[in-house]
């Protein structure tokens, strides 16, 4: 187990207002929020429909904390990653967008996360959940942590500059599964539906931000399921499988896939 600076005291937030919620959720004594997604009900899903009771799970990304509260529920012990105001976001540094612009956003930025870490505490104080919150960025995840037995990644990798670096971060810590879930398109479903087909993987990564708009300014890439895999099983988990479902963002339906690998490898520092 860690030494006691890794993990957060709880903070007090009882103003739902500087809150922000990334989860449409229910919150005992609030009632239900809205957030960018809605996940209830397809939560087993999104999370590979893995084993939960009695796992040590370390979820990077934890954002308002759905999936931390429904996986505490499923009787695991949730170690809650994210990032905090003192943590810069990977923004995406358009030439295009002058200094004074790039200060503001990432100011703005700052003040997002900032709103999203007292929609967690709120909600876990609600919840009454004992998970426990530690701070940092995907780069530096502190080996204070101890051993997990499962990693957690949803829709993180897609706004990070270097995905495969997360990854190796986590797998140091984790004994058993990693477990990530992204945005699917259906052009990469089609191709690696075909490759599949012939025995072989596609992996495919999409830079995504358009120098022309200086958009997307928060999301470098569209990984394909096979990228995700390949990650994987350089880490050591060579045991995969990919699983597909749609889910509720509030802008529409938007196809997702989740990536479950088991660790076939021994551990390297």
């Amino acid at each position: 187990m860690s030494g006691p600076t890794v993990y957060l005291q709880p903070w007090i937030v009882n103003d739902i207002r500087e809150c922000y919620f990334y989860h449409t959720m229910d919150v005992p004594g609030y009632g239900e929020v809205q957030g960018e997604w809605d996940l209830r009900g397809r939560e087993a899903q999104y999370l590979g429909n893995v084993f939960l009771q009695g796992k040590r799970v370390l979820e990077v990304g934890t954002a308002s904390g759905f999936l931390c509260f429904y996986m505490e529920k499923q009787g695991a012990q949730v170690v809650a990653y994210d990032l905090s105001q003192d943590q810069d976001w990977d923004m995406v540094p358009f030439s295009r967008i002058d200094e004074e612009r790039a200060r503001q956003m990432i100011r703005q930025r700052k003040e997002h996360v900032r709103r999203i870490n007292n929609g967690y505490w709120l909600a876990h104080r609600a919840n009454r959940s004992q998970a426990r919150v530690v701070y940092g960025t995907a780069y530096e995840i502190p080996r204070e942590i101890g051993d997990v037995d499962i990693s957690i990644f949803g829709s993180v990798l897609l706004h990070l500059r270097d995905p495969f670096l997360a990854l190796q971060r986590a797998a140091t810590l984790t004994r058993e599964t990693i477990v990530v879930s992204d945005r699917s398109s259906k052009r990469f479903r089609y191709f690696e539906r075909v490759a599949r087909k012939l025995g072989v993987r596609l992996p495919i990564m999409a830079f995504w931000p358009d120098y022309r708009t200086c958009e997307p300014h928060e999301t470098w890439w569209r990984l394909s399921p096979s990228l995700v895999e390949s990650f994987l099983c350089v880490l050591g988990f060579e045991e995969t499988r990919v699983s597909y479902s749609t889910y509720q963002h509030k802008l529409g339906k938007v196809e997702g896939y989740t990536v479950v690998a088991h660790r076939t490898r021994s551990r390297r520092d």
